[in-house]
Parts: structure tokens; sequence; C-alpha cells
């Protein structure tokens, strides 16, 4: 027993050492992205025991391998038969591409030809920044709602702001009003009680993904990152803002918190339908059938109606939607690319694509917050800061407080409202969904809105950034390894 004790330690090392072999030969037969696969095999290789937990919680695929592939094979199905219902025309498609442009004309053709991601011209569109725009437009058109309330969110906290949106939508179900509610598992938190009282009222809700521990496991894989609205079919939001009163600055909280939301009038409603339905089958394992009164049946009569396009992506699709249309957008732009992004941890492909753009000419600017909601997603993102700099990138920093947007201006045709970040996660791990708006109008708004918000940050000199101390730099490469995991 004596010996035992001894040597416990050693023979643990041990065992996780031979752990951590078999890992890494596995991970490397996976031919996944080299930088991701390195990333595991270093904290595998430098964190004994941790590192192993590490690779459990955020490495393993089997949720992807044996629930989202027949998801996806489900999911493919129906949007394909909806989607071809609402295919354009030839002559709407020769309509769109001589409007745009052959380098925009790519962005839809390549959602068209990934995830028949339907093109609608038939919509009206209201910005919304921040949430006190968002939830006073948002509460409005609930109490309005008359056949159906469907809700997707990564955050719903059942506080001051979230407990007045269950009241709404317990209110509303009581009326006959049939409400779905989609809530990540490990985003939101809600209480036993709040949960008692939505079901009590009729009000079908359902976790993403359930965890068992989730206030320990913020960063576990595969979340449901969106946030979708859709009341009856014919209004539909979409953007940045989750439910919770700290998206809101008419609450006194203890930072301002600038975000940017979308509302839809129009058909591309139906394709956030079409996401929710989708996601709403997968987690209550229900069938329901994308029918009549649904989608939009009718294309709307709008003066000056937008053009738009919705992109989803997640771990159950075939390609990268969001990430690959962000990547087509910056190659086609000729004068601007405006981004607007909480995490700045580009891929190998976005960086290249953003400092071409940026060394050819193009006006490429970066918007980033001064200070970070969490550590090592600051140090991860200031890593990326002096190689953006020297390649002709402009970084600024907002100051004011939080900026949690996820906006991309490309020249004065092109713009995007969604939820994706401009990081790992969200172009690979999590669901995410973005609007892509073809629209004159729209854009020179959003271009006004990027210029207002650098009027509060500070724009970061390749002089100034490189007199950091040597711990910063330390402490921003180290956090740069973990990029691809965070």
């Amino acid at each position: 027993m004596g010996l035992w004790k001894e040597h416990i330690w050693s023979v643990l090392l041990g065992v996780n050492y031979l752990l951590v072999i078999v890992f890494a030969v596995i991970i490397v037969l996976k031919n996944k992205n080299p930088v991701k696969t390195l990333s595991y095999i270093f904290a595998l290789a430098v964190l004994p025991f941790i590192g192993l937990l590490v690779y459990y919680l955020f490495g393993q695929d089997y949720r992807k391998n044996k629930i989202f592939e027949k998801k996806y094979i489900l999911d493919n199905e129906r949007l394909g038969e909806w989607a071809t219902s609402l295919s354009l025309s030839e002559s709407e498609k020769d309509r769109f591409e001589s409007e745009f442009g052959e380098g925009i004309s790519k962005i839809y053709r390549l959602l068209d030809n990934n995830q028949k991601a339907v093109l609608t011209f038939d919509n009206k569109l209201e910005v919304l920044l921040n949430g006190e725009e968002k939830f006073k437009s948002l509460k409005a058109d609930l109490k309005n709602a008359k056949k159906h309330i469907h809700l997707e969110y990564f955050v719903i906290f059942d506080d001051e702001l979230g407990s007045e949106i269950i009241d709404i939508l317990c209110s509303k179900a009581q009326e006959g009003v049939v409400v779905r509610l989609i809530y990540d598992d490990v985003g939101s938190n809600m209480s036993s009680k709040s949960k008692a009282k939505l079901t009590q009222n009729k009000v079908a809700h359902f976790p993403f993904l359930p965890v068992l521990f989730s206030n320990s496991t913020s960063k576990l894989n595969y979340r449901d990152h969106r946030k979708i609205v859709v009341v009856d079919g014919d209004v539909g939001y979409v953007g940045g803002i989750n439910m919770s009163k700290k998206y809101d600055n008419s609450f006194d909280n203890a930072r301002y918190w600038r975000d940017t939301h979308l509302k839809i009038t129009g058909g591309a409603v139906g394709a956030l339908q079409a996401s929710f339905l989708l996601s709403w089958n997968f987690v209550s394992k229900e069938e329901i059938t994308i029918k009549n009164g649904y989608l939009p049946q009718d294309k709307n009569k709008f003066q000056n109606p937008v053009a738009v396009q919705i992109a989803a992506s997640g771990p159950d699709s075939d390609w990268a939607n969001i990430m690959e249309a962000i990547f087509c957008a910056i190659n086609s732009a000729k004068e601007k690319v405006f981004i607007t992004s909480p995490y700045f941890m580009p891929n190998g492909e976005i960086l290249t694509a953003l400092s071409t753009a940026a060394r050819s000419g193009v006006d490429v600017r970066i918007l980033i917050p001064y200070k970070s909601d969490s550590w090592a997603a600051q140090y991860a993102t200031d890593s990326y800061i002096e190689e953006s700099l020297r390649s002709g990138i402009k970084i600024y920093r907002y100051r004011k407080g939080f900026i949690h947007a996820k906006t991309m201006v490309i020249d004065d045709l092109f713009s995007s409202i969604g939820t994706a970040n401009l990081d790992y996660r969200s172009f690979s791990i999590n669901f995410e969904i973005n609007a892509l708006v073809y629209n004159r109008e729209v854009n020179e708004q959003m271009s006004v809105v990027f210029v207002q918000d650098l009027e509060d940050s500070e724009e970061m000199t390749l002089e100034r950034w490189e007199n950091r101390g040597i711990v910063r730099k330390l402490q921003e490469s180290f956090g740069r390894l973990w990029a691809p995991l965070l």
C-alpha cells in the first residue's frame, strides 16, 4: 500500500501520456484543420489530465456523427422541396446579376448551391440599434400575434426583461396563439419556476442539446447561437441581441451594450421560419410540416423592396456557409470592407482574404471591443492585431462599452447582419444564421452606423501596438494557440 501511494502520481502520469499518444493518433487520423489538430495535441501534451478533459469536452465529434448527420439528411430533403417552390425565375436571376455585378452575384450563387438558400426580393427591413429599439419593436409584434410565435435564442435569462417576454408569451398562448420556444441549454439560464410557468400556460419549449451542468460548461461544442423570432409567418427578427436585460441599455446595467438586430417583413421571413422549424423538429422530435400559414405565400408589394438571402450554417451542414459567404464577399470588394465583431479570431482563409484586400487598395476596417467580456478571447483577438496592421487593415477598438454587433458592409451594395462572429467557433462549431442584404439604401445606412461607432472608438497604430510589453505579447501568443478551441 505504501509503495502504491509513493508511486501513484507516476502511475497516473504514465496512464495520462499513454492516453495522450492514443488520442493524438486519433486526432491526426481525422485529417482536420492542421492548426486545430496541433492545438489539441498541444493541450494534451503540456496539460496533464486537464488536456484530456479539454479534448473530452471540446474535441469529440460523437454528437455530430450520431445526431447531426441524420438531422442534415432530413433538413436537406425538406429544405430542398421548399426552396424549389420559391426558386427564382431566369428573368429574376438575370435582373439580379445585371444590377449587382459578377462579384456580388457569386455570393448568391454560392449559397444557392451550398444550401439552396432562397433569394427573395419582396422585403421591408428595419435596422434596430441596441436592445432598446429591438425589444420595443419585438414586444409590440408579439402582442399583436394572431396565429403563432416562434422563438429560438442562444441566451434567455428570466431577469426583468426576460420575465416580461415570458409573460407576453404565456398571455398569447392563453389567447390561443401557438407559441414555440427553443433555448440553448448552455447559453440560457431560466429557473424551474419560469419553465413550469411556460408549461402551465401551454407554451411549448425545449432546450437545444441539454447538458448536465450548464453553469460549468459554457464552451461546450455545438451550441445553438442563433437568435430568431417569427410572428405569424409574416414578421421575422435576426441579429446579435439575446434575451436579457444586459442587452438593453434602458436598464441600469454596469456596461453600455452596443448591438445590431434586423426586423424583416416579407419573403425572407420564410427562410427564418424554415430554419426554426427544422430546429424544432430536431429538439422536439415532432414532425411539423412546412405548410401554408407558416411561410409568406404572396410577394409583398412594398415601396423600394429589398433583396435578402438567409444564410444558415452549423456542424450539420457539408459546407461552412456563412464563412464561405464572408470569404466570397471580401474577395468581391473593390472599395471598402467594414466589419464589426466582438471576437476577431479569423481562420487562415478569412485573414488572407482581408489582408489581400487591404494590400490591393481596398479600405478594410475592423471594429472590435476595447475590452472583451472574456480574458481568453481578449488575448486571442489581440494576437491578430499586429499582423492585421502590417497588412494595411485598419483596426478600431470600441471604448464606449462592449460592442457585440456582428455586421459587415461591402462596397455600396452588400451588407450582412446576423449571429456569426469572426471566429473559429462561429465558422465551424456553432449553429449560426445571418441575413445577407443586397441593397444600396440599407448598405448606406449600415455604413453610417459603422462610421458613427468609430467616433466612440480608437484607431490602433502599428507603432503604438508594437510597444506593448513582452508579458502581454506572451499572453497573446498563448491565447492564439487556444483560438481554435474558444
